[in-house]
Formats: C-alpha cells, sequence, structure tokens
C-alpha cells in the first residue's frame, strides 16, 4: 500500500521560544505558510552586502545593461539550486545539513559540515562589522559598541527561533521594501537613464563575471535553506515551497545588486569603498538619515540571525553524529547559539581592520566546498532516494546510512579537485581563469561534475532504498 503522509492532528499551542533544534518536527508542531518563505528571504536579501556585491559587476568593468542581464541570469540559475533545497524541509521535517547523512554517513556528513560552520561563523562576522558600524551610527556610538549591541541582538532572536525569525522576515520585508523603493528613486533623480543604459560595451568575461556573482551568492544559501521551510505542514505543495522561495530570494537579491549596479556606475569613486555612508547621504541627514541606517542594520540582521541560527544547527549535528543524540535540551540549545556568535563578535571586534578582509577572503574560499554538496544532495533526493528516507536511521551509525559513504565522499572531493583550475579569489587563483579574462566559473563545474559522478556511482552501489518514508512517529508504532 503507498505511503501516504498522515493527516495533520491539533495543533499543539504555539510556544515563542522555540524548543526544537535538528530533531524531526512532529506534525501537530508544523505550522506555516510558503508566504513566509518569500518574505524571510526578500527581506533577508535587501541588504548592503548585495549592494557591494552588486555593484562589483561594473567596478571590475562591466557596463550597466549586461551587468545588470548576468546578475538576473545567475540569480536565477542559482535560485534554481537554493530553492530546491527548501523543498526537502517540509518533506522530512529536519534541518538542511543533517540530511547530509543520507548521502556521506551518520560520521561521513561531518566532512561538510565543520566547513559550514566555518562559513556561519565567518559570514556573521563580517556581517556584524557592517552591522556593528550602522548601529554605531544610529546611537551616535564608537563602532565597537555598536558591534556588541548588534552581536547580542542577534544572539537572543537566533534563540527565540523559528518563529521570530519569520516574523522579523515579514517586518524586514515590508520595511526595507518601501526603503529600496526610496533609495532608488533617490539615486536615479536627476539621471539621465537611458543614456546610462545605452552606453554597452558587452564582453563575454564580463558577462560571465557578473553571472558567478548572483549564481554563488544564492547556491551559497543551500546550508540554510530548510531550516526556515521544516515546520511547514508536509502535505504543502513543493511547487508553492519551491516558488515562494525562489521569488523571494532572487528578487531582493536582483534588486539589491542591481542598485548596487547603479551606484557604482553613477557614484563611482563616492560609492565604492564608502557603501554604508553613501546609502544614508541619499536620504540627507536628520530623522531620515537615522532611518536608512535602521533600515541597513535591520537588513544586516536578517541574514545574520541565519548565520547564527545555521551555525548553532550544524555544531548540534556535527556533535550528535558522533554521540548518537537525535535533540538537546533548551539550555544547551541557549548555550550554543551565545557560543556561536561570542566567537563572532569577537572576531568582529578583532578583525574590524585587515585581518577582517583577509578572513572574508578565506570564506569566501570556502563557498567552493558547498558547491558540490549541494548538487549531491539534491541528486539524491530528487533522482536517487526521490525523497524515500529512513528518518530515523540519520541517528544510528550502524545503521541503513552507516558512519561513511564512500560514492559521496569520492564525488565530494573530486567535485571540490575539478574546481581550483576554475577558481578565483584572493585567497587562490586557478590556470584556467586568465584565459577566461579573469572570470570564475568553478561553480558551474562545481554543480555538474560532481552530480553525475555521484548519480553514476550511488545507482551502481548497493545502499538500499526504502520504499517510503520512514518518520520516527511510524518507526516507533512498530
Amino acid at each position: 500500500m503507498p505511503h501516504t503522509v498522515p493527516a495533520t492532528p491539533a495543533k499543539r499551542p504555539a510556544s515563542l521560544i522555540e524548543n526544537r533544534s535538528i530533531g524531526y518536527i512532529p506534525q501537530d508542531e508544523r505550522h506555516g505558510r510558503p508566504l513566509n518563505q518569500f518574505t524571510l528571504w526578500f527581506g533577508a536579501n535587501l541588504q548592503i552586502t548585495a549592494i557591494v556585491t552588486g555593484a562589483l559587476a561594473v567596478v571590475l568593468g562591466g557596463d550597466v545593461t549586461w551587468s545588470i542581464v548576468g546578475l538576473l541570469i545567475g540569480q536565477i540559475l542559482g535560485g534554481i539550486v537554493m530553492a530546491l533545497h527548501a523543498v526537502q524541509g517540509p518533506k522530512l521535517g529536519l534541518p538542511q545539513m543533517i540530511s547530509s547523512r543520507a548521502q556521506f554517513g551518520v560520521y561521513g556528513a561531518v566532512i561538510p559540515l565543520v566547513l559550514v560552520i566555518l562559513m556561519y561563523i565567518g559570514f556573521a562576522a563580517s556581517g556584524t562589522v557592517l552591522a556593528g558600524q550602522a548601529v554605531a551610527g544610529l546611537i551616535h556610538s564608537p563602532d565597537a559598541i555598536g558591534i556588541i549591541i548588534f552581536g547580542a541582538l542577534t544572539a537572543v532572536i537566533a534563540i527565540i527561533g523559528y518563529r521570530l525569525i519569520h516574523a522579523m522576515g515579514r517586518f524586514a520585508s515590508v520595511v526595507s521594501g518601501l526603503a529600496f523603493v526610496y533609495l532608488t528613486i533617490r539615486l536615479l533623480a536627476g539621471t539621465d537613464v537611458s543614456a546610462l543604459f545605452a552606453d554597452t560595451h558587452f564582453t563575454m568575461a564580463k558577462f560571465l563575471l557578473a553571472m558567478s556573482l548572483s549564481a554563488s551568492w544564492q547556491i551559497a544559501y543551500g546550508p540554510y535553506v530548510a531550516d526556515y521551510s521544516r515546520y511547514l505542514p508536509a502535505d504543502t505543495p513543493a511547487g508553492r515551497t519551491f516558488g515562494s522561495t525562489f521569488a523571494g530570494s532572487v528578487i531582493g537579491t536582483q534588486w539589491s545588486m542591481t542598485f548596487g549596479v547603479l551606484a557604482a556606475a553613477l557614484a563611482g569613486q563616492r560609492f565604492s569603498g564608502h557603501e554604508v555612508s553613501f546609502v544614508v547621504s541619499l536620504g540627507g541627514t536628520g530623522l531620515m538619515a537615522a532611518l536608512l541606517y535602521f533600515v541597513i542594520a535591520l537588513g544586516k540582521l536578517c541574514v545574520n540571525v541565519l548565520n547564527a541560527y545555521g551555525g548553532f544547527m550544524s555544531t548540534i549535528t556535527t556533535i550528535t553524529g558522533f554521540a548518537g543524540q537525535r535533540e538537546i535540551s533548551q539550555r544547551t540549545r541557549m548555550v550554543c547559539i551565545s557560543g556561536v556568535m561570542l566567537v563572532a563578535t569577537v572576531l568582529a571586534l578583532v578583525g574590524r581592520g585587515d585581518f577582517l578582509a583577509a578572513f572574508s577572503t578565506f570564506i569566501l574560499f570556502l563557498l567552493t566546498f558547498f558547491t558540490p554538496w549541494s548538487a549531491i544532495n539534491l541528486v539524491d533526493f530528487y533522482f536517487i532516494s526521490k525523497e524515500r528516507y529512513d528518518i530515523p536511521a540519520f541517528a544510528d551509525p550502524d545503521g541503513r546510512y552507516g558512519r561513511w559513504n564512500a560514492a559521496a565522499i569520492s564525488s565530494y572531493l573530486i567535485g571540490i579537485l575539478v574546481q581550483l583550475p576554475f577558481l578565483y579569489t584572493g585567497f587562490y587563483t586557478g590556470p584556467m581563469v586568465k584565459h577566461l579574462g579573469g572570470t570564475d566559473i568553478s561553480w558551474i563545474i562545481g554543480v555538474i561534475v560532481p552530480a553525475i559522478i555521484y548519480y553514476v556511482l550511488a545507482t551502481a552501489s548497493r545502499r538500499q532504498i526504502p520504499d517510503h518514508l520512514i518518520l520516527p512517529d511510524e518507526a516507533m508504532s512498530r
């Protein structure tokens, strides 16, 4: 008899503070609508770092028209990969990275997890520096005070958890959306827009650069996505989960990056290196300047909370993989989140100068390691296991998925190695980059090659795949 998702029982009373961590979310705790995925990712991407990233397309030599087109195409391609992960949340009822145990093994999943933890902490540290400056500007304090306040606020929201994170996304999508309408109007006021777009000088290298900037931005969200869709009811249509996540992330990011392209083209040196002050200057002084400082801090707060929350999830997933646990206490949860943000805040305070720039470069280099993970995870979910997992076995190293999975680990390592010749970062530059006009296309290689290799190896393996999705409540009833 085909397996069907059980009817959703009566909901438990809602609690503001989240009790769950990496454990399966039972049906009576499921809530929310796919629209919440749109507002979360829309609000999280209307922010200053996305503006700066988009501006790089022009700063590094591209023109306005083809930079925007290239960013949009990369956004769509990367957004598809990103949003496909969102579907896993309501289907499995689990956070994103724990599903890696089905591919890599219960112990083997630690390989990408350790790198993901470094990424979360690095992004949280760099985001805290930038947002701390905005907080300091808002309350007229030294940057260090702004950094500490922002770090503490991030930790508090992440501790309260899922419901507040989504509420903040809804708030930010409205406030930041209105602010970006105002900023876009102010930026283009008195500008000959037709002349700006008429000055085109297409080159393939710069076009691919723009695509790479946005595609990499979207793919980097892969380890995050299911964390914020896992409470949705299990019968939520996959298309609605995918579409809401995709639209929110792509529209929000494209708007921010397009703003960055236009700002870099119009303002030049007045923008580059002075991004926060330039954005605030569009509103003048006084109350409007204060509101724009608030909007900048809010945008960074949205994404920084995701870093703190995801860093905690990945840390616990790593520890429990060896300890054989499925859930942790609320006290442990609070300590872990506080620890993640304490490390990030200390790094932000210490690294406000050259160290943080070097550290951020290293973290961007780490993104190379997440593209093949994403490819392997999605191929397994959609084409090998076809959404049929034994969720209780995720906590059992002697169970169906074992300790280590050679097919996934070898595909992953090959996926990393084949990217290196095409990689272009301040930390490392591959030999093929100069032949491509200084363009990084490693993300394309990093998606295609490991996906093919893993599909072949996993298909040929003797791994037993259940005939339906096995949920914890079903396993306990046997």
